[in-house]
């Protein structure tokens, strides 16, 4: 896998494909705060593997995209949408399936819905709806919500961002399986290790929103597939079936006992569940 710098939108982005050009392409979307790393290598090849042109790519103000200066960013939210097809602009992709998982399932939502002629399938993993409409949706369990008002991180000490970060993935976890600290803190640390400024990531929490999208999710006409844990302390199960409610012939595949994100122990099922959603997505490169 070789990392390769694109033009989006007016700044350079930092993408890494892998897989065979000639098959159906795949764009990953992380969520905001999170590089292309935490889409990990061997969960890439897994979809690689069954047939997929897989780009990952580092959103702005993370790994070795354009950073800005921390506490003034210099984009909004509807930019990090723009930079998605900017990202497929930049290889040359007319048409691809979006997987997106937390934040990066609501850039593909807005995507779907601004340009659908750039989608071919949606899978959303750890997401919640991306525009407001009429549902009661429970908010961040306790322990999410202790940790976030409580947690102190020194940015400008690298040990201590690493400390926050893995302590951060062990509430996502969601508490139900065994915590694999060793893998985890070893990804913070090249996570940490490979970012231009760690720092400017802080710049995601302050975004506004930008250029809105009009519509609802019922309009979205891509073939959807939602990808949820039951134990996810970020957004519970509930935000995962309301998507898989309002989006017209979506299907839920809930992942028992499973936090936020991708887990490794669910890789196996999800990279199936991917390949076999978007297996007749008819995507292709322009």
């Amino acid at each position: 896998m070789t990392e390769r710098m694109v033009q989006a939108n007016g700044v350079e982005l930092c993408t890494e494909p892998v897989g065979d050009p000639a098959d159906p392409p795949l764009l990953l979307i992380m969520g905001t705060g999170a590089s292309m790393l935490w889409w990990e290598e061997g969960f890439c090849r897994l979809l690689a593997d069954g047939g997929r042109f897989v780009i990952r790519y580092d959103h702005r103000d993370t790994g070795r995209s354009v950073t800005y200066e921390p506490g003034r960013p210099g984009y909004t939210g509807a930019d990090l949408v723009a930079d998605v097809t900017g990202v497929l602009d930049g290889y040359g992709i007319a048409l691809a399936d979006l997987v997106g998982v937390s934040a990066g399932g609501a850039l593909a939502q807005l995507v779907a819905l601004g340009n659908p002629d750039r989608v071919s399938s949606l899978v959303l993993i750890s997401t919640s709806p991306a525009l407001p409409g009429d549902r009661a949706l429970p908010p961040p369990t306790a322990s999410f919500g202790s940790f976030v008002s409580t947690a102190v991180v020194d940015w400008s000490d690298a040990e201590s961002v690493i400390e926050y970060l893995v302590g951060y993935a062990r509430v996502l976890a969601g508490g139900r399986r065994p915590f694999a600290e060793v893998p985890m803190r070893s990804l913070v640390r090249h996570d940490v290790e490979r970012a231009r400024d760690v720092a400017a990531v802080q710049n995601h929490d302050m975004l506004t929103e930008g250029t809105t999208v009009t519509g609802s999710l019922s309009s979205i006409a891509a073939p959807t597939l939602v990808i949820h844990g039951t134990a996810d302390p970020m957004f519970p199960i509930e935000h995962g079936e309301a998507l898989a409610r309002e989006i017209p012939a979506a299907r839920l595949l809930r992942l028992e006992e499973a936090g936020h994100g991708v887990d490794r122990a669910d890789w196996e099922t999800i990279a199936g569940a991917i390949l076999a959603h978007t297996a007749h997505s008819g995507s292709s490169a322009s």
